[in-house]
């Protein structure tokens, strides 16, 4: 029997975000039920509310920075039991039998990942998929993540999305003592990627077009601060960094920041997924054997990995509370870029 559950949703790409009644489905053997009690806010979510890549399915229930208590468990369920704390991240299924799943590597899914929202769920009659906006989640077990209980729970939620993401690039690249690493662009992706680096031990610089901000990363764990319109400045800088992480989140240049690396390093883009401005010389990765590269999320062995290292380090997101009833006020403040670092809905606020 599926279960009527409070949420908010988007019913096109005009309307605000409002009240709205889901069905969650009737746990699988297999199924985690969990009732959620933060959920954090990311870009992507305003991106998918209002169409922007154009392929959104309508009602939209955002949100895949989920965390919240077990409230009951399929009989086959052997990670969790009622009352744990559990964590749901960007998907909830792949098909896991292709090679990058098989891998473990789940976000690249060769048959395509189910989003955590607006995806559909092949093994569920191909139901689209509603997100953590909602009281409640029904997610196979394989998909769950526990979270590590000396955390503030509020601020973990982030790193579902903000965090894996800046964390499995950092990763698969070896990120490490001896190493400097720049850190393109200071939001939600960027200050975890400054923690990040900060805690895996490289020398990690930030570059900022914002002093306010360099200041900002200098707290968080930036040993220096790189200001990208400063020539002078970035002239000083070529060829010192092993790594660029590159957290902006619209169309830029590439060229300057090339000229930063090292022979052989490498530039990761995490934040933007569309053309880039101008292209970029190709004499610039050639002359140097530098490579561009691209990074989304993590699979769920890493994802689990990074949050028992944020359990290890003390590391959660820098957030702002909100109330359910906010959200379409916090869309608008987060293209202003007016939130340090990451939104987080308290669920509880649903309830008004």
């Amino acid at each position: 029997m599926t279960k009527s559950v409070a949420a908010y949703a988007a019913q096109s790409s005009s309307q605000a975000l409002a009240p709205f009644t889901i069905e969650r489905r009737a746990p699988d053997p297999d199924d985690v039920c969990i009732d959620i009690l933060y959920c954090g806010v990311c870009h992507s979510d305003l991106h998918t509310a209002r169409n922007e890549w154009g392929n959104s399915v309508y009602p939209v229930v955002p949100g895949h920075e989920i965390v919240g208590r077990v409230s009951a468990v399929g009989s086959d369920v052997r990670g969790f039991k009622v009352g744990d704390l559990a964590a749901v991240g960007c998907m909830v299924d792949s098909c896991r039998v292709c090679p990058s799943c098989g891998e473990g590597l789940e976000q690249y899914c060769e048959k395509s990942m189910v989003g955590t929202y607006s995806g559909r769920d092949s093994r569920h009659g191909n139901a689209l998929t509603h997100g953590g906006y909602s009281k409640h989640i029904v997610v196979n077990e394989g998909y769950v993540l526990r979270v590590p209980d000396n955390l503030e729970l509020k601020a973990v939620a982030p790193l579902l999305c903000a965090g894996i993401t800046t964390w499995s690039p950092l990763r698969h690249w070896k990120v490490g003592p001896g190493m400097t690493v720049g850190v393109i662009g200071l939001g939600g992706l960027g200050h975890m990627g400054v923690k990040f680096a900060h805690a895996m031990g490289a020398r990690v610089v930030m570059i900022t077009t914002s002093p306010e901000k360099g200041e900002d990363a200098k707290k968080l764990g930036a040993d220096e601060v790189l200001l990208s319109h400063d020539r002078e400045a970035m002239k000083a800088h070529r060829g010192t960094f092993d790594f660029l992480l590159d957290t902006v989140p619209v169309a830029h240049p590439l060229d300057p920041y090339l000229s930063l690396l090292k022979r052989d390093g490498t530039l990761v883009i995490v934040g933007a997924i569309e053309p880039m401005k101008d292209g970029f010389h190709a004499g610039q990765v050639v002359g140097k054997r530098r490579s561009i590269a691209g990074s989304i999320i993590g699979g769920i062995a890493e994802t689990q990995e990074m949050l028992d290292f944020c359990g290890e380090h003390n590391i959660v997101a820098d957030i702002e509370v909100i109330a359910m009833r906010d959200i379409n006020d916090a869309y608008e403040r987060m293209l202003k870029s007016d939130v340090k670092y990451r939104f987080v809905i308290d669920m509880a606020s649903l309830a008004d």
